[in-house]
């Protein structure tokens, strides 16, 4: 697990946070690996990673499980392909219950549906089997998200799996080391409240802007084979 860089204060921007990723993900050029980003924020710094390791670009497509009162903070996950993951011990510490969070399972299922058709429109999909793969976002704040992310893609067989971000707490950081094979990460702040507070220029990236770096890339989509982890 790779952190090293406490003593970043704030980083400028999302395509800034790729371009310092990057720097530390040249190790794994000569894995060929494939670049897949969280969207919408993970996009523009994959895009930025993509470019300088020569590797092909796509989207993972995830949507957070959010606590009731507080959707910000991640219960878990839906991942395209079918892939649902709830961390049943962050559930009960938030006060709810997995039945109570299904309208809210249906409701995020739907919006990823949405841009799946979106993001993907007619672009053939391609297998993850056997491929290294470095799953990006600007940050997380939980890690409940990325750990769905890596869950879908342990069950679609990939040979790795490291995760970059430009933000993340120290116990977030410890459990994705868990399950990926490595992560590395910008600034591991605490305390920790929010992602945005770590970055000059948190800008919402626009769906608009998604497509068009993924246009730009001329990579293929990629696809996970249907699975659940954990109750839905």
């Amino acid at each position: 697990m790779e952190s090293g860089a406490w003593a970043i204060p704030r980083l400028p921007n999302r395509r800034e946070a790729g371009r310092r990723l990057a720097e530390r993900l040249l190790k794994y050029q000569s894995e060929k690996p494939l670049i897949l980003a969280l969207p919408r924020g993970g996009v523009p710094v994959a895009y930025e990673i993509a470019n300088r390791l020569n590797a092909p670009l796509d989207v993972l497509i995830v949507r957070k499980i959010g606590a009731p009162e507080n959707p910000e903070y991640g219960l878990g996950a839906v991942v395209e392909g079918g892939h649902q993951y709830l961390d049943v011990a962050r559930v009960r510490e938030a006060g709810t219950s997995v039945a109570y969070l299904r309208p809210t399972v249906v409701a995020e299922s739907r919006e990823l549906d949405r841009r799946c058709r979106l993001y993907r429109s007619d672009r053939p999909r391609t297998p993850l089997k056997d491929r290294f793969v470095i799953l990006v976002d600007d940050g997380v704040a939980t890690g409940g998200t990325m750990l769905g992310a890596i869950q879908a893609l342990r069950s679609a067989l990939v040979r790795k799996v490291v995760v970059a971000l430009g933000v993340c707490p120290p116990n977030a950081m410890w459990t994705l080391s868990q399950h990926a094979d490595d992560v590395v990460v910008l600034l591991a702040p605490e305390p920790f409240s929010a992602v945005g507070q770590w970055y000059d220029d948190f800008t919402q990236v626009t769906d608009e802007e998604v497509i068009r770096m993924l246009r730009h890339s001329h990579r293929p989509s990629i696809t996970v084979g249907p699975r659940t982890h954990g109750p839905a």
